[in-house]
Parts: structure tokens; C-alpha cells; sequence
């Protein structure tokens, strides 16, 4: 047995106390954080000059107790500034640009929604990490809803400033193509680029009803764009479309070999697929220094990996990887592979490559 009084370290413990407070601390401080987003209050705070609980309470049309409360919190977890002489609340303008609805897909509060989200299938995990298997989409009812919250910041932003300039396909989109997106979800970017390009035909496909329904409400009056019920691993859509994209959907994919197959199925020859995914490594050990690796990691174990396990699938995990990642694409026969990324998205690789 090893001698404790000359290996343990007591520093490196003290260290790990201090962290483990941390840990327990910042897990409470980000559900307050995706609250006050979700009341308004980081936005009713942003630009604001120093106020007491019952005027930001009175501004952002809310209980004054819980307002406290949260502010207190916020006080304490060095996120709003607080003046104990007045007893007032400000929001440092360093700090709004993080957490307020203006600061777009910077906003942080909205990943942070996340969390509380992951918590209703904790007990249903450890069951499947003692039995196997894994937690349906059925699930998570909340979860697309926040994915399409999380989605229109990045599609409003950078879909059509940032992300057509990487297919280098400008020209054909303007004079007319047809693109499908395969993993559409609420719909937005098929929505969104057929209004840029009127004259392209864009089809979105997702396995959600609810997805798909919401969607056609969208876009209604939107002639050149609809969307359609279908599992991804069978679309069944031979060389129609000249542009295929998928916008973080291969990794929760139970069979994502099979779904790249049917999106190269369903290329024209010399046609483009544009596949974004979390940008990330597929060894470990060149993942650990990202400061998000351990938020991605959760994320996969609590939704990504399971769902895809749900199915009988492979559970890839959303740290899957750009070498695994290039390694599919290979596999199912494109070519001309290369990884892009983009200002406005920082958290995903975009894979762009060519059907022969």
C-alpha cells in the first residue's frame, strides 16, 4: 500500500475542494442564467443604469421577490454588479454581450437552457447505464423547441452571409438548383435561403411530424420551398437535388453510415453536401484542452449518444470527430473533402465535398 502521509498530496486536494465548489456553484448559477433568459431579464438589464430589485421588477414586468432573489444570486456569482450602499443592480456592459438576446449567437444563456432540459432524463441514463439501451426522442419534449431557438442565431446571422460564400455556389443558387436539407428540424435555413434564392427549389426532410408541421406553417407563401415527413436512413430520392445539406444530424443519426448513403443517393453527379457537425476531435486527448469539451461530452451522453442507441444504432456521440467524420464521407463516396468553419459559429466544422 502506498504511504498517504508522504504521496497524498494536500494541495492538489485543496485544489480539487476548491474546484468541486466551483463545479456546484456554476451548475446552480446556469440554471438561474437560462431563467433569466427566458423571463427577459438579462435583456431588461442590458444598457440600464443602476436600479434596485423593484424597478427592474417593474421594467421587465415581473414578481419583485423572485426578481430579488435572482438578482441576488446573479450578485453573488459576479454576473450583474451590485452597489450595497444603494442597493442597486447593474449589468456590466463586458458582460452583456454574453448574455443578452442582442448579442445573438453569442448568447450563452441559451445553451445553458440545456441543462434543466438533460435533468428530466437523468434517472432514465443511469438506468441505461445499468441495462443498456438508451432514452427515445419521445423524451425530450422541450428539446426542439430549443434547438430551433438555437438554430435561428446562427441561420439569421451567417446561413446566407457566411455560409453560401463556402460552397462557392452563389451563382448557381441565384440562377436556380434544387437543394434539400435532410435533418431539417424546425425548418429555418431551407426556409431562409429560399428567400434569398427564389429561384432554387429547396425540400426539407425530418422524421418529426411536429417539426414538419411547424415548419409548412412557416413557410407558407413561400412557393418554392416544402418539407416532408421521412426517416433519413430511407429517403429514396435518386439524383434529384443538386445541393444536399445537414446541419448537426449525422452524429444522433442511428445508422448515420446509412443516412450519408442516401444523401449520396440523392445527388446529381458533380453535386455538392455540405455536412456541419460539432467541431471536435475523434481522440480524446486533443479534445481535453477545449474549454467546452466538458459541456460536449454531457450533451452526447445525455442526448446525442442515447438517442442514437435508442434505436439500435451506433451512438456515435457529437464528439465523433473530423477524422471518423472524413472517414464516413470516404466511405460513402464523396470526394474533395474539406473542413470550413465560420465566424458566427465557432462550436461546428462544415464539411463541404463532391459527388464523383
Amino acid at each position: 500500500m502506498p504511504d498517504t502521509e508522504t504521496s497524498f498530496d494536500k494541495d492538489r486536494a485543496r485544489a480539487f475542494t476548491s474546484r468541486m465548489l466551483g463545479i456546484l456553484n456554476d451548475g446552480a448559477l446556469s440554471l438561474m442564467m437560462s431563467v433569466g433568459h427566458k423571463a427577459g431579464l438579462f435583456d431588461a438589464l442590458d444598457g440600464s443604469p443602476p436600479e434596485n430589485s423593484a424597478e427592474i421588477a417593474t421594467r421587465a414586468g415581473l414578481e419583485e421577490r423572485y426578481v430579488r432573489e435572482w438578482l441576488h444570486a446573479m450578485a453573488c456569482g459576479g454576473i450583474v454588479d451590485y452597489d450595497p450602499e444603494h442597493e442597486t443592480f447593474q449589468l456590466p456592459e463586458e458582460h452583456s454581450g454574453l448574455v443578452t438576446r442582442r448579442a445573438g449567437p453569442l448568447n450563452l444563456t441559451v445553451p445553458m437552457q440545456n441543462i434543466s432540459l438533460l435533468g428530466e432524463v437523468e434517472d432514465d441514463l443511469v438506468d441505461a447505464f445499468k441495462h443498456g439501451g438508451g432514452i427515445p426522442y419521445d423524451k425530450y419534449p422541450r428539446f426542439q423547441a430549443l434547438t430551433a431557438e438555437s438554430s435561428e442565431r446562427r441561420f439569421r446571422t451567417g446561413l446566407v452571409n457566411q455560409v453560401v460564400p463556402l460552397l462557392d455556389m452563389d451563382d448557381a443558387l441565384t440562377s436556380g438548383i434544387t437543394v434539400a436539407d435532410v435533418g431539417c428540424g424546425s425548418g429555418l435555413a431551407s426556409y431562409l435561403l429560399a428567400k434569398e434564392f427564389p429561384n432554387s427549389n429547396f425540400v426539407g426532410f425530418d422524421m418529426s411530424e411536429g417539426g414538419i408541421s411547424h415548419a409548412s406553417e412557416t413557410a407558407e407563401g413561400q412557393s418554392n420551398v416544402s418539407y416532408e415527413v421521412a426517416d433519413a436512413a430511407a429517403l429514396g430520392q435518386d439524383e434529384r437535388f443538386d445541393l444536399v445539406t445537414t446541419f448537426d444530424a449525422i452524429h444522433d443519426q442511428a445508422h448515420p453510415k446509412k443516412v450519408l448513403s442516401e444523401i449520396f443517393q440523392m445527388l446529381r453527379p458533380g453535386g455538392t453536401y455540405l455536412c456541419v457537425e460539432p467541431k471536435a476531435s475523434s481522440r480524446l486527448e486533443e479534445n481535453i484542452p477545449d474549454p467546452m469539451a466538458p459541456y460536449m461530452y454531457t450533451i452526447s451522453a445525455m442526448h446525442c449518444m442515447t438517442v442514437s442507441l435508442a434505436y439500435g444504432g451506433e451512438g456515435l456521440g457529437a464528439a465523433w470527430g473530423h477524422q471518423l467524420a472524413t472517414e464516413y464521407l470516404t466511405e460513402a463516396g464523396f470526394i474533395d473533402i474539406k473542413i470550413e468553419g465560420i465566424r458566427d459559429d465557432r462550436g461546428n466544422n462544415y464539411f463541404i465535398s463532391k459527388k464523383p
